[in-house]
């Protein structure tokens, strides 16, 4: 069983493709457009799904805080985007965090509840920063609500896959195939780095 979900996940991870465009605004409006805006980049993707798979690891209220955490601060960084102030390496920094929150996972690093949330919380303003930059013609606050509904779905995503994984396969080795969905998350993040 461990084999085919490794297996399944190696070939998602290979299969996918970068998006070339973004909704249309005037076909699908702002809010549909942030919906789809983090499903269009894989470094979002893959950062959202693996604060899920720490906050499950970390189990108790950062099951929930944690990723609650990530949406308000991604929210601030938004704001801040909008009010034109500038913010340097966000594109590295969000590289870097889905390496980073890979390897939270992976390790199983064990931080109180609101050290996991600043942890993320870090990482979480450059996403929401970078999403201010890509605003275009979109309305800032139905498009906003549409990332962090999008967002936190990918959050959820993470959490299901890690409680999943631990009511599935029982106690240690569904944390152990937690930890290597999130080490498989931080090799994604490796890739990305090696291919900007």
């Amino acid at each position: 069983m461990l084999k085919r979900i490794v297996a399944t996940a190696v070939l998602l991870g290979v299969s996918a493709a970068p998006a070339f465009a973004h909704l249309n605004l005037a076909e699908h409006g702002s809010f549909m457009a942030g919906v789809s805006h983090p499903l269009f980049g894989l470094d979002h993707i893959l950062a959202m799904v693996a604060v899920g798979l720490w906050a499950a690891l970390l189990g108790g209220r950062a099951v929930w805080l944690v990723p609650t955490a990530f949406v308000a601060t991604m929210l601030a960084g938004f704001a801040v985007a909008l009010a034109g102030f500038g913010l340097p390496f966000v594109e590295p920094v969000i590289a870097a965090s889905v390496v980073v929150i890979g390897l939270l996972a992976l390790v199983a690093l064990q931080v109180p509840t609101v050290v996991g949330m600043v942890m993320v919380g870090f990482f979480a303003f450059f996403h929401g920063y970078a999403h201010g930059g890509e605003l275009g013609d979109a309305g800032a606050l139905s498009f906003c609500v549409g990332f962090a509904v999008s967002t936190a779905f990918l959050h959820a995503l993470g959490v299901g896959v890690g409680l999943g994984m631990g009511r599935l396969a029982g106690g240690s080795a569904g944390r152990w195939m937690t930890r290597v969905a999130g080490g498989l998350t931080a090799l994604g993040g490796l890739w990305l780095l090696a291919g900007s």
